[in-house]
């Protein structure tokens, strides 16, 4: 299948009164969800899966991006959000679910959509449930990607972050041509404090008890799609992509 990019995120990223450039359209779109803990690369296979499918990336993370920046109209929600934000909150399940609850709409995408952030807890999947169930849509699967906890606490705590430029290497994956030194700017790299193998713990066990009521939830439901996420991103997304047409091959009779 052709790479589909022409689908700006309109609606999704500036808010429903945006425009928004939808993809083909497509008898059979795929509807997921993206699970998996930090440094499992969801943000990576979000994008690929988007050019293998043609499916929305719906990123909640890049919409309080956009908001932060001052780059989206700025709802109740998104407002009480960016207020969160800057006062280095999280921000609360309740608003979250506002902002998704104001792009509805976006659910009806054409191409489909990849969900990758929301839900992330237990109320969440049961709230996006009921308002799917209300638009008269159903996910086609939920993907849950998984990797053993020391490889994830090597990936991440392998990662450098330029002290200017915020350009971002590892130390075996993408190391700079000069230790320490960043290729782009040629400023100093460092170690984020919450890349540090203590830290990267830490968060592991914070996104694994909030993640494993989801996995049952949706393995429940039928709709999870469990995948290994070794290998280079290229492999993994192939992956996915098998997982999932199995599973629609395997429903479909």
């Amino acid at each position: 299948m052709a790479p589909q990019t022409n689908n700006h995120r309109g609606a999704w990223l500036q808010g429903p009164s945006a425009n928004c450039e939808p993809p083909v359209k497509l008898e059979n779109p795929f509807r997921l969800v993206l699970l998996g803990a930090p440094g499992v690369g969801k943000g990576t296979q979000a994008d690929l899966l988007h050019q293998k499918l043609q499916a929305c990336h719906l990123s909640t993370g890049d919409v309080f991006r956009a908001a932060s920046k001052g780059d989206c109209a700025l709802s109740p929600a998104m407002k009480a959000a960016t207020d969160h934000m800057r006062s280095g909150n999280l921000v609360p399940d309740g608003i979250v679910w506002e902002m998704v609850r104001e792009r509805s709409g976006c659910l009806h995408c054409c191409g489909g959509f990849i969900l990758d952030g929301f839900p992330r807890t237990l109320a969440q999947a049961h709230l996006l449930k009921t308002l799917m169930t209300s638009e008269n849509l159903a996910l086609t699967a939920v993907v849950n990607y998984e990797l053993p906890v020391n490889e994830i606490v090597a990936r991440l705590s392998g990662r450098r972050t330029c002290t200017e430029c915020k350009t971002v290497f590892h130390v075996t994956e993408r190391p700079p041509k000069r230790e320490g030194v960043c290729d782009r700017c040629g400023s100093k790299l460092f170690q984020r404090e919450d890349d540090r193998p203590e830290s990267i713990k830490v968060r592991l066990e914070v996104s694994n008890r909030s993640t494993a009521p989801l996995i049952a939830f949706y393995q429940d439901l039928g709709l999870l799609v469990t995948v290994e996420a070794r290998g280079t991103p290229e492999e993994i997304c192939e992956r996915t992509v098998a997982g999932l047409e199995n599973r629609r091959a395997a429903h479909s009779h």
